[in-house]
């Protein structure tokens, strides 16, 4: 015990003393504008003062190393430059480390500090060493720099950091920016080993004059270090040349906007400019009451996917047979246990759509799983999408590259055996696995260097079965494997007891072997457990309908207090205990408002700002609930239209979008459905492809209509999604009607990020980028006030559609839409150009033709495609 008393002693006395000297020593020194240094021992900066070494690398602190121009550099964003009193800016050098050179943690039990999230990356430099400018609080940048002394600091991309040092930037530097702050964001860089600038700079030069760097920035690619690209925004390069960056919006989901849209989903167009258009006589002047300081939430700039594209992972089965879909489900099930679902979708990519569509551009990881031949046409796709910066996964699959050919082995086909797998810390992990009967040898083609993960067979011929493989200049990396990872002991594959029991024994560690596969592909791997379900709480925004509701519900409800449909059983309880089963299709409803609480919902707030004749009065809420499009069915249609049912979640496990697109739905989103009754002999039940227009329209106008919210850039897009600017989706509209006798029965889903920064952006970091450009003080807003806003405008919006028709609205929607004058394509990047028009009577696409014809874009034959600038068929 004693023994044990004195080890927690010095622990506590010396296992924490690195970081609290770094943050004393920076915190102290701070104002005298010193320049802190982290670098190895051997090259400190001249004439400073070492304050801790540690493994060969020193902090140091000597005189105020200065930055004075900034424009040999290339910019993530300009307005971050604006640096709060409390950040420091510093500059990381980092060399680029490929193969058996690239360095690791020595202990794999330490705890690696990811360099992107403890700072926001401001400008890059490539070269050799590759330059990074950052900012951070104190706090962080302490962390960072003791995290560097015990050499457990991670970079990306092969990137070791070398030196880490603070600097400051003179205000003539910033100035020069002030005239150059813009909007748009600036090109991002990634290091590129193969044209990197021999050179071999002082050590301890850390003026800007000493950081030429004779390359061209536009010869660089897409991504940047270590999460570099923090800010997430894609570039919006004009000229699309060789090694240029292509615009990628993020999406909440899915950016595969040639997926079946529904009738009900559909926009449509009328004439062009928005400049000049007056803005709708609404008086939307209610402010931010109800927003005390204590409930306002907190934004985390943190990003997990920063690399530009949408949060997809698409799966390649081969043929559409009942094997390939089995397959599907297999691979779908280990991945889903494996990564974040939060911040990843997953989706089928089926043949047709491997060769047709423009997926490349919105997939974080190929995953190809099947054991028929891929197509020569669909090798040459994949290996374009690698050498692009692409990351590939072949599970038991023939694809393979240069320098490697697969050799079938018959006798080890569907038979357990041992493998010897080597993670890229170069510890290695035994496991019993099935293999397919295939081995990696020698073959055509120049051969390319190993990377770090390699596995084989626990044999005498040491047969190779999983090797990873660098491709091309731009980051592209495969992992090619020769054993059943996607499959579960319980695989219809395995035959006997015997390898059931061996392969159980050894399930843990597949998993270990597969997300150490996805780690090192780029993917976060922090997987996290379905949250469970939670019960409904029935309320009502006015006391005077309380009353009414209870009574009908009385006489409504079954026996048992159930209304049943034909998604699920609500079963209508005056309060709940943690005996009470709730099920996806079984849900109980508490209908006793004074037990009701949440952290993440404030009703008083909701209320408030509820200023509806109808809309949005009688709620549904849960914290967890499967998805709120399903959770009104079994009342629309009975309830009084004046009690305006809403659906209101905090999240969803089964979010849905368009088509067959899934929703993803962390915390932060504000997600609701709520129901819309119009005649059908109306101005707007005569052109209801105009709803999720209108909704859409209601998302960005009740934050935009806020006072000092004017300028925050929210805008719509078509055919009914929410985007930042013309950059990044955060939010979209999913439209479901029912048309009962005269009347339309209106199920409008919505999901919207507000203080949610992944899997994309939100519009609390809208607002935070804003106060820093415009030195504004606005402050962050929530779902709930949000939710209530929208149910409000668009209830108006409605009114004025059917007072006024199409023209009542139209002037607001191309105030905020995307589209104006644009030019796009018809087809394929080799159709004709057309700019768009407007929205027709109808709420169709109409575009202008080179020959001045005008046609419309009817739903049921195309869809847009953000990413190309293209009108392209939908996929059927």
């Amino acid at each position: 015990m004693l023994i044990t008393l004195c080890y927690l002693y010095l622990w506590a006395r010396w296992g924490r003393g690195p970081a609290a000297l770094v943050r004393a020593t920076v915190q102290r020194l701070r104002a005298s504008r010193c320049s802190f240094t982290f670098c190895s021992a051997a090259a400190p900066p001249r004439g400073a003062r070492v304050c801790l070494s540690r493994g060969g690398r020193v902090f140091c602190v000597g005189e105020s190393q200065s930055i004075d121009d900034l424009n040999k550099w290339a910019l993530f964003l300009v307005s971050p430059f604006i640096l709060e009193a409390e950040h420091i800016a510093f500059v990381t050098e980092s060399i680029w480390v490929q193969g058996e050179n690239l360095q690791r943690p020595a202990s794999s039990s330490e705890t690696i500090v990811k360099w992107s999230d403890c700072c926001l990356p401001l400008a890059c430099r490539p070269g050799d060493p590759y330059q990074l400018i950052a900012r951070a609080s104190v706090d962080d940048f302490s962390k960072l720099g003791v995290a560097f002394l015990e050499d457990r600091l991670q970079m990306a991309n092969g990137l070791i950091p070398q030196k880490i040092v603070s600097v400051h930037l003179r205000d003539s530097a910033l100035k020069k920016l002030k005239g150059q702050a813009s909007d748009l964001p600036a090109q991002l860089l990634q290091p590129d080993p193969e044209s990197s600038v021999e050179r071999n700079p002082e050590p301890d030069t850390m003026e800007s004059n000493g950081w030429e760097d004779p390359r061209s920035p536009g010869s660089a690619s897409t991504r940047g270090p270590g999460g570099a690209p923090g800010g997430g925004e894609p570039a919006m390069d004009g000229d699309r040349g060789a090694g240029s960056v292509e615009h990628c919006p993020l999406h909440l989901s899915s950016c595969h906007e040639c997926l079946e849209l529904e009738n009900s989903t559909i926009e449509s167009v009328r004439f062009a400019s928005a400049e000049n258009i007056p803005d709708l006589p609404y008086d939307y002047s209610g402010g931010l009451e109800g927003l005390d300081d204590d409930l306002r939430p907190e934004r985390d700039e943190r990003r997990v996917n920063v690399t530009g594209k949408a949060p997809n992972i698409l799966l390649y089965v081969g043929s559409d047979s009942r094997d390939g879909l089995d397959r599907l489900q297999q691979v779908r099930s280990a991945l889903v246990d494996c990564v974040d679902t939060d911040c990843y979708t997953l989706y089928h990519l089926p043949p047709e759509s491997a060769l047709r569509d423009p997926w490349a551009d919105n997939c974080l990881l190929l995953v190809i799983a099947t054991a028929e031949p891929v197509p020569e046409d669909l090798c040459r796709r994949f290996t374009a999408y690698l050498s692009q910066g692409g990351k590939l996964l072949a599970l038991a699959s023939s694809f393979t590259l240069p320098g490697f050919r697969v050799t079938s082995k018959a006798p080890l086909r569907d038979t357990v055996q041992t493998l010897v797998f080597c993670k890229a810390d170069g510890s290695p992990v035994r496991l019993s696995i099935l293999s397919s009967g295939c081995v990696y040898e020698e073959g055509p083609g120049e051969p390319l260097g190993p990377g770090k993960l390699h596995g084989h067979l626990d044999s005498e011929d040491g047969d190779r079965l999983l090797v990873q493989v660098p491709f091309g200049t731009h980051g592209g990396e495969a992992v090619l494997c020769q054993v059943h990872l996607e499959l579960p002991p319980s695989s219809p594959v395995v035959q006997t007891q015997e390898d059931f029991n061996l392969l159980k024994s050894s399930n843990f560690k597949r998993y270990e072997v597969l997300m150490e596969i996805l780690t090192t592909l780029g993917l976060s791997c922090d997987a996290k457990p379905a949250p469970a379900l939670t019960p409904l709480y029935l309320l009502s925004a006015t006391e005077e309908i309380r009353d009414p509701l209870m009574q009908w519900l009385g006489k409504h409800v079954d026996p048992e207090g159930v209304i049943t449909s034909s998604k699920l059983s609500l079963k209508f309880i005056s309060s709940y205990t943690s005996e009470i089963e709730i099920t996806p299709s079984t849900i109980p409803v508490v209908t006793d408002m004074e037990s009701f609480s949440s952290e993440n919902f404030n009703f008083e707030i909701y209320r408030q700002n509820l200023q509806t004749r109808k809309l949005g009065k009688v709620i549904l809420f849960a914290e967890v609930t499967p998805t709120t499009m399903s959770l009104l069915d079994g009342l629309m249609f009975e309830m009084p239209q004046e009690m305006g049912l809403i659906a209101i979640a905090v999240r969803q496990t089964q979010g849905k979008g368009r088509g067959k697109n899934a929703w993803l739905s962390p915390l932060g989103c504000a997600l609701s459905t709520l129901l819309v009754c119009i005649p059908l002999r109306s101005p707007l039940g005569q052109r209801i492809p105009f709803v999720q227009h209108l909704m859409s329209l209601a998302v960005v106008e009740a934050v935009r209509s806020i006072p000092g919210y004017q300028d925050i850039n929210l805008r719509v897009k078509w055919p009914n999604d929410i985007y930042y600017s013309d950059l990044m989706k955060l939010g979209g509209v999913l439209v479901n009607s029912t048309l009962m006798r005269e009347t339309f029965y209106i199920l409008i889903g919505c999901g919207f990020n507000v203080t949610n920064s992944n899997p994309t952006i939100c519009i609390n970091d809208l607002i935070t980028e804003y106060n820093k450009e415009h030195g504004a003080e606005l402050q962050p807003l929530r779902a709930d006030y949000l939710i209530a806003r929208t149910a409000t405008v668009l209830e108006k919006l409605i009114d004025t559609f059917q007072d006024q028709g199409p023209n009542g609205i139209l002037p607001l929607y191309y105030k905020y839409w995307v589209h104006s004058a644009q030019q796009v394509r018809l087809g394929s990047a080799e159709g004709p150009k057309v700019w768009i028009v407007g929205l027709d009577d109808s709420g169709f696409l109409l575009v202008h033709q080179e020959n001045g014809d005008v046609v419309t874009v009817h739903p049921d034959g195309n869809s847009f495609d953000m990413l190309r600038n293209l009108i392209v068929p939908k996929q059927r």
